[in-house]
């Protein structure tokens, strides 16, 4: 008897930990916002990479602009980064990449 009272406890302390720990669902394409998420996403990794690059010593790497705002921003960005040497780290940069690119791109309006 307090071999099963003892394996339901271990049992439920297991599958409970289990489900804490569960991966958010993906976003579907259809919803408003997705475009804009994954385009700043996007943009961040740019902003990561152009910070390690700038610490390496490498020289800026750029985008053709072809008239759209996604190169436009992107450059912009990796300008910032490679003059700014307050952005020291990788997490201010994805931070800074983050939040220029959101601001930049804006919510839409309805």
């Amino acid at each position: 008897m307090k071999t099963a009272a003892t394996f339901a406890l271990l049992l439920a302390t297991i599958s409970s930990g289990a489900l804490a720990h569960a991966h958010a669902a993906n976003v579907p394409d259809d919803m408003p916002d997705v475009e804009r998420i994954r385009f700043c996403e996007r943009v961040r990794d740019f902003a990561l990479q152009a910070y390690f690059d700038r610490e390496k010593g490498r020289p800026m790497k750029q985008f053709q602009e072809d008239g759209s705002p996604g190169p436009r921003i992107t450059n912009l960005i990796i300008q910032k980064i490679y003059a700014e040497p307050q952005i020291s780290s990788p997490k201010k940069a994805e931070t800074f990449g983050r939040a220029t690119c959101n601001e930049m791109v804006g919510t839409p309006k309805e």
